[in-house]
């Protein structure tokens, strides 16, 4: 890697330092000069080099947010005054983090780009809670998919997903739960597929629920569980010991299902 015009597109992962790649690491404690996500937990950035430059560059929906055009403005200034560039993401570049944008951006400028994948949150969020999201016993497999409509318009194909019994990993849904879930039902997903939300996945604010398709906008609204959030929908979140115990709960007092 060219370390006086380059930049490395860093995945972070979803919080935990100790799901950091090793390579990542290394990345993180020779960078410069850092482009971070808001995501990206503190306990990641404490590994910094003293003497790096910390830029906070986050893109929050619905909040005041930097324009991606700067993002990579400054990715390319700071590279080619010959500054070690890495650009932070919380989870992986390449899963809903506009690595690709990134990439081209860089390119165009003649700026070398390293990517480092990151573990991205939908899969270790999942795996927080004990759920397989490509059991073979429940599944053909995953879709990691997001619930926020891109600059291109284009949006999941829910009646598609619903017929397709593939577990659904779903980024940026809280916002639009009530929708999906309705495009969900509508597409024949049945209403007591078994469901879960996971909010902050590998922080100390993580919290999540398990409930059913039908119950999933009611929970988040009752549990005020916000984003950062994955909500997971399928048959493999039925495998998780807490599913089991809600299971257990509702056998034993049916009025749990109506409680909020």
């Amino acid at each position: 890697m060219n370390q006086a015009c380059s930049v490395a597109l860093v995945g972070a992962g979803p919080g935990d330092p100790e799901l950091l790649t090793v390579k990542a690491m290394k990345r993180l404690q020779a960078a410069d000069v850092v482009l971070s996500d808001d995501l990206v937990d503190p306990r990641v950035l404490a590994l910094l080099r003293p003497e790096a430059r910390l830029l906070r560059v986050g893109k929050r929906g619905g909040c005041v947010s930097t324009e991606q055009r700067f993002i990579h403005e400054l990715m390319i200034r700071e590279s080619r005054a010959g500054q070690r560039v890495v650009r932070l993401k919380g989870g992986d570049p390449f899963v809903f983090g506009r690595g690709g944008e990134e990439i081209d951006a860089l390119r165009a400028a003649g700026i070398d780009v390293e990517v480092v994948s990151g573990l991205t949150s939908g899969l270790a969020a999942p795996a927080s809670l004990g759920i397989p999201v490509t059991d073979r016993r429940c599944t053909p497999g995953v879709a990691l998919v997001t619930g926020h409509n891109g600059e291109s318009g284009i949006q999941p194909d829910w009646a598609a997903l619903a017929k397709s019994r593939l577990t659904l990993v779903i980024y940026m849904g809280v916002a639009r739960a009530a929708g999906i879930v309705q495009a969900l039902l509508d597409g024949g997903l049945a209403a007591d597929t078994p469901a879960a939300a996971i909010a902050a996945a590998h922080t100390a604010k993580q919290r999540q629920q398990v409930c059913t398709l039908g119950d999933l906008p009611a929970m988040l609204q009752r549990e005020r569980l916000a984003s950062p959030a994955i909500l997971i929908i399928g048959q493999v979140v039925g495998l998780s010991v807490a599913y089991r115990e809600l299971l257990e709960q509702l056998s034993n007092d049916p009025s749990i299902a109506q409680a909020g």
